[in-house]
């Protein structure tokens, strides 16, 4: 069994930042690709950042040069920094990492965290 715990959502004023941090845990053999995807009320969930464990990443064109993915792989951590943040940027925010556990690879989802961007 694999756990993906999420934390530092919020509400932040448009301008401000947040950090996401996601850590995975349980009979973890290898954790490959993690990333960041987000939902916004009545729209499709959309990916926002990926990083694979050789530390190759991949933003989307709405948050590049305002968010930053990075990871701690001796902690399975994922961390997702937010800057200049837009009421636009307004979702619940999901991790989701590769992971071969008991030699099963597979796509595992948080529970999701609020980021709210409002004055």
């Amino acid at each position: 069994q694999v756990q993906l715990v999420e934390s530092g959502g919020g509400l932040v004023q448009p301008g401000g930042s947040l950090r996401l941090s996601c850590a995975a845990s349980g009979n973890i053999f290898q954790v490959y690709t993690m990333g960041w995807h987000r939902q916004a009320p009545g729209k499709q969930r959309e990916l926002v950042a990926t990083i694979h464990s050789s530390g190759s990443t991949n933003i989307a064109d709405s948050v590049k040069g305002r968010f930053t993915i990075s990871r701690d792989n001796a902690k399975n951590t994922v961390y997702l920094q937010m800057n200049s943040l837009k009421p636009e940027d307004t979702a619940v925010y999901y991790c989701n990492a590769i992971i071969n556990y008991s030699g099963i690879s597979s796509s595992n989802w948080g529970q999701g965290t609020q980021v709210t961007v409002s004055s």
